[in-house]
């Protein structure tokens, strides 16, 4: 019953002076150098002869949007500019950036970008060649540095060398600070040019070519506006803040303040939150605000954290890299291991060991940071059939190539009396599996293959083919080139594939060894598959494994007490009658 009641405060206080006096988390530097191998979109002669065009960018960061200059008649545009962007929250935040050639009706598309901004925080510092998405053909080349807005007086002299901001007193150029301002209210402002009116007014901030203007509150000479403003500075050892109050109604002045911003530096904190007097203004005319300064400054990762991969692996060439060493490795499957594992829970083939395969890449190596990540779980062909056929027969059912299955029959042989060798009988595949959060791409390289079936006597042509399963469209393959008479083949290619990482839970790699062959050749056949479970939360670091290759048999080529020999030994669940 009135006038009983709760009171339930919506906000604490201190989310409330946050909402109050936004600092933004960090500053985005972003160079905007050049780019190669652009699609000419500009056409002579009624379209029979294709140019050049005229490239240019833009970049967007949150709701800051900015555009680059046009480079005329180019396919490999160098525009050498740098802009930066504040970055509130960077958990969620994405940069994108647009290529377009310019013409006189409508721009042409020349491809687009997205790069998570968290990705590039962890890193501190990016410089890559990343290749443009939905075209054909195009690269651009980026250096993004991230600094972090830090209370620090002490780091300034610093900053100001590596932007070279100390050798001048310019007011443009790189930023050394970030300055947020919090117009809170007036007292007592003069009347203006009319006595006996209130005045209407607004404020207006300065510092060097770089202004801002607050609402107008009008007929009062008390004004609360509650508006916050930032300002990117270049030297505040140099620059000041210039502060005027104008009356919108008699465009006339009510007061000015100058702030030299080097009074920040030896404030508390780098904060002054006071009443500030006027000048040419009446009597008690004040101006209450609240100022903060912020060092831009790259904080170094600690040598004794674990490391995280580069946000990105894209190459100097627009051909997928041969080279994997920015992708973490980890080590060969123990096979007992596997099959303790599987028969516990039935789960996922983790890896007991770790060992580098590469020297001299960017990325380390599981083995050098003191943990495994491996985390694959392998489903066998079983799971596969029932989302679809294989196109290729296996070489267990196909009846023109009696060497293969000859030559499968005596591993099995071999393995039941006990006299084999210890590899697996179907062979193995040597992957690398990381997921790209920045770029929002499973990375995938094929490194080798290993004690593949014979094909033929001559051995076997392999070849490896991806698919991201349930996409088996023809444009979502991938396959290694064919490596002739060889049951020990070497790739090292790098494949890549656009898929965010919640729509990654989703999916499954489908991994298939295949001989290859002429177009009418009979000897063409899976050599074996395996598929690659990719829900589990390591996808983002990487890891390097070899998989257990299997196949679906016959009966007429292995008894069912072969089948559970084999298994109980090599986790081929896939061997059924």
């Amino acid at each position: 019953v009135l006038p009983n009641r709760i009171t339930i405060p919506l906000v604490g206080e201190a989310q409330l002076a946050q909402l109050r006096f936004p600092v933004p988390k960090g500053l985005l530097r972003i160079h905007f150098i050049e780019a190669q191998d652009l699609l000419g979109k500009d056409k002579f002669l009624g379209g029979l002869i294709k140019g050049k065009s005229d490239p240019y960018g833009v970049i967007k960061v949150g709701t800051e949007l900015f555009q680059s200059k046009v480079i005329h008649e180019t396919v490999h545009p160098k525009w050498n500019e740098v802009y930066e962007a504040l970055v509130y929250e960077p958990s969620g935040q994405n940069l994108g950036i647009q290529l377009f050639d310019e013409d006189t009706d409508k721009d042409d598309f020349l491809g687009s970008l997205v790069i998570n901004v968290a990705e590039v925080q962890k890193e501190q510092k990016v410089d890559e060649w990343f290749v443009m998405e939905d075209v054909a053909t195009g690269k651009l080349h980026l250096k993004l540095e991230w600094l972090s807005l830090l209370n620090t007086p002490e780091k300034l002299d610093q900053v100001l060398t590596s932007i070279r901001a100390d050798r001048g007193h310019a007011n443009d150029g790189l930023s050394s600070a970030l300055l947020v301002v919090f117009l809170d209210s007036a007292r007592n402002l003069p009347s203006g040019k009319k006595v006996t009116s209130d005045p209407s007014p607004f404020v207006q901030f300065t510092v060097g070519h770089k202004s801002f203007e607050s609402k107008t509150r009008y007929k009062t000479n008390e004004p609360v506006w509650e508006e916050t403003f930032t300002f990117l500075i270049h030297n505040p050892k140099t620059q000041e803040l210039e502060v005027e109050v104008k009356d919108e109604k008699h465009d006339c002045s009510l007061g000015t303040l100058t702030l030299p911003l080097s009074k920040l530096l030896e404030a508390e904190d780098m904060t002054l939150n006071q009443r500030f007097p006027l000048r040419n203004s009446g009597p008690s005319c004040t101006l209450k605000m609240k100022m903060a300064l912020r060092v831009g400054l790259q904080v170094r990762k600690s040598s004794s954290s674990n490391p995280t991969p580069r946000p990105s692996v894209s190459s100097d060439s627009p051909k997928p890299p041969s080279s994997t060493s920015d992708i973490p490795r980890s080590a060969s499957v123990s096979a007992q291991d596997l099959l303790n594992r599987r028969r516990e829970a039935e789960e996922s083939a983790r890896s007991a060991g770790s060992t580098d395969f590469g020297s001299g890449g960017r990325g380390q190596s599981l083995a050098e940071t003191g943990r495994s990540t491996s985390n694959l779980a392998i489903s066998g062909s079983q799971q596969y059939l029932a989302g679809g056929k294989e196109p290729t027969p296996s070489i267990a059912s196909d009846i023109s190539n009696p060497y293969a299955a000859q030559e499968l029959q005596h591993r099995l042989q071999q393995l039941q009396n006990g006299s084999g060798p210890s590899h697996f009988p179907l062979g193995e595949v040597q992957l690398t599996v990381r997921h790209s959060s920045q770029r929002n791409k499973l990375i995938v390289v094929v490194h080798a293959c290993r004690n593949l079936i014979a094909f033929t006597d001559h051995g076997s042509d392999p070849y490896v083919r991806l698919y991201l399963l349930p996409d088996k469209r023809r444009s979502g393959r991938r396959k290694t080139h064919t490596f002739k008479k060889t049951l020990n083949p070497v790739y090292d290619q790098t494949f890549e594939f656009s898929v965010s990482l919640v729509e990654l839970h989703r999916r499954t790699l489908d991994v298939a060894v295949k001989n290859g062959g002429g177009l009418l050749s009979k000897h063409k056949g899976l050599l074996g598959k395996v598929l690659v479970d990719l829900t589990h939360e390591d996808i983002t670091k990487g890891w390097t494994q070899w998989l257990v290759l299997l196949l679906l048999l016959k009966m007429s080529l292995i008894t069912r007490r072969q089948t559970e020999r084999v298994s109980r030994h090599f986790i081929l669940n896939s061997i059924f009658s």
